[in-house]
């Protein structure tokens, strides 16, 4: 009797071996097998406790410690399946060739779904963000909400959630803004040719030192970055606690244009002056 593949994905032969040997199980080979899948099972249970009590002394991430717990169970109940099996008189080989196959299938079509599953386990496993951290990862700028081991959250300034493949997350770069206690704030402002510079440096430095929550060391700076075509650009660079950026750039940035007409310095935009000549 020759046995049918499985639609072309297992080869008949190994099918047939497989059938072939299903037929010759006697009650002494079942007894024999139940025998050893209850040993199997308790050193399972075992190897599986030993792991738990090493993963709780660890400071690995749960979700890492959940992932690596089914790994092993499931490697272990996978071996016990294989010894049970052979005390059932079944060719190993033949089933192995049966489940590499469908394996293979499966890893296939799953092929997303595993790379972010090792992205997610990098993740944990680095730690280059923790949930609160504010982050540029992905494409995306936002808090972080939830590691997960397929999908990171992020929350972003303006409270939307997104979630991003930890596969996307893995193969770009990570900015984290969160790891160092205090962060700069960089304002861009332009000013127009007639306003002298030490004029609109000194107001810009002015504005910088009156806030309440820019720190005194480093101390804020101003500096001209580029003279363009119709305006000179300048920066103004503060720190501040990282927990304050957003509001003290909000503030410095509703503060700037009363700064400069306060001190008298013209604000610009980029334009074109035309001088007409006259023929003679």
């Amino acid at each position: 009797m020759r046995a049918i593949g499985l639609t072309g994905i297992v080869p008949d032969e190994a099918a047939e071996g497989l059938w072939n040997n299903l037929k010759d199980i006697t009650a002494t080979k079942m007894f024999s097998a139940v025998v050893v899948a209850a040993v199997c099972l308790l050193a399972v249970k075992v190897l599986v406790g030993v792991l738990d009590r090493a993963l709780r002394r660890s400071s690995m991430d749960s979700a890492l410690k959940k992932l690596l717990r089914g790994l092993l169970k499931g490697g272990l109940l996978f071996v016990s399946v294989i010894v049970v099996l052979g005390r059932l008189g079944i060719e190993v080989t033949s089933l192995v060739a049966v489940l590499s196959v469908i394996g293979l299938a499966f890893s296939l079509a799953l092929q997303n779904f595993l790379s972010n599953v090792a992205g997610g386990m990098q993740l944990l496993a680095s730690h280059p963000f923790k949930p609160g951290d504010f982050v540029e990862a992905g494409g995306c700028s936002g808090t972080v909400t939830d590691i997960g081991m397929f999908y990171t959250r992020l929350t972003t300034y303006d409270n939307k959630l997104v979630q991003i493949p930890n596969s996307s997350i893995v193969s770009a770069n990570i900015i984290n803004y969160s790891t160092q206690p205090s962060r700069r704030v960089d304002l861009t402002v332009s000013a127009s040719y007639d306003a002298p510079v030490d004029q609109v440096l000194a107001a810009l430095a002015k504005l910088g030192e009156e806030h309440p929550l820019v720190l005194d060391d480093p101390a804020p700076a101003a500096h001209v970055t580029k003279y363009g075509d119709s305006a000179i650009e300048y920066a103004l660079r503060v720190w501040c606690a990282n927990a304050d950026y957003w509001t003290v750039y909000n503030d410095l940035m509703d503060s700037l244009q009363p700064a400069f007409a306060k001190a008298g310095v013209e604000m610009t935009y980029p334009h074109m002056n035309v001088h007409m000549m006259e023929n003679k």
